[in-house]
């Protein structure tokens, strides 16, 4: 990649930040004031992936997401002392997105976005719903990606799409979070960190299974490593 690492970094703290501060906004607003409906704040999340990757994808790629940023490392598609740096910046920025919300709302978990298996459906399909969710947007985010990175239209659009469907199909039932970081912000905001290993595990896992059944779907279509 041709921008520096801290540019990088700064880029998937910033957007990672967003992502944090306008999906889990939406569900924080929804939830004191049902204004937005479930297919609402669905859209929403599905909007803010998509208009990060067009405003950060050409600089760090848009992972905002640590499971996609270690799948493409497992993968070989970015050097290691990279994902060292993405991971870090990616959950400071979650973190400082949930503590925005929590100064205008409060600490309750509801209006901050925090994720946690619902309907009485236990921990394992929890974890199973996050691992297929995330295996899902891991194949779909090899698909459109470049090496590792998401920058053009077509990603934009296939990866915030993809994001929303999951948000609409398994928002009632885990909050769809597929993602680490996006877990961890609202947790360590609201004081309850007792599910966030789910949402670590399942993400994580799933998006190094989605990755290899892409890789293998794709064999010789892409480029391997992007490190120019």
């Amino acid at each position: 990649m041709n921008e520096s690492l801290s540019r990088r970094c700064f880029a998937e703290f910033l957007s990672t930040f967003c992502l944090v501060l306008l999906g889990c906004g939406a569900m924080a607003v929804e939830s004191r004031t049902q204004a937005l409906t479930h297919v609402g704040v669905a859209i929403a999340w599905g909007l803010v992936v998509m208009v990060m990757i067009y405003a950060v994808g050409g600089i760090s790629g848009a992972h905002m997401n640590p499971a996609v940023t270690i799948a493409f490392t497992t993968l070989g598609k970015l050097p290691l002392k990279d994902a060292l740096a993405y991971v870090p910046a990616q959950c400071l920025g979650a973190l400082s997105g949930a503590l925005a919300i929590r100064s205008v709302l409060g600490v309750d978990d509801s209006m901050l976005g925090s994720t946690w298996v619902q309907l009485g459906l236990g921990l394992p399909t929890g974890l199973a719903i996050e691992f297929v969710l995330t295996a899902i947007l891991m194949f779909i985010v090899m698909g459109v990606s470049t090496g590792a990175k998401e920058e053009t239209i077509t990603a934009a659009l296939a990866v915030g799409s993809t994001i929303a469907l999951a948000a609409m199909v398994a928002g009632p039932l885990t909050k769809a979070s597929m993602n680490p970081a996006r877990s961890l912000g609202p947790a360590i905001a609201s004081g309850d960190i007792s599910e966030l290993w789910l949402y670590c595990v399942g993400p994580i896992a799933g998006a190094i299974v989605g990755g290899i059944a892409a890789q293998f779907l794709h064999a010789g279509r892409h480029q391997t490593i992007d490190d120019t």
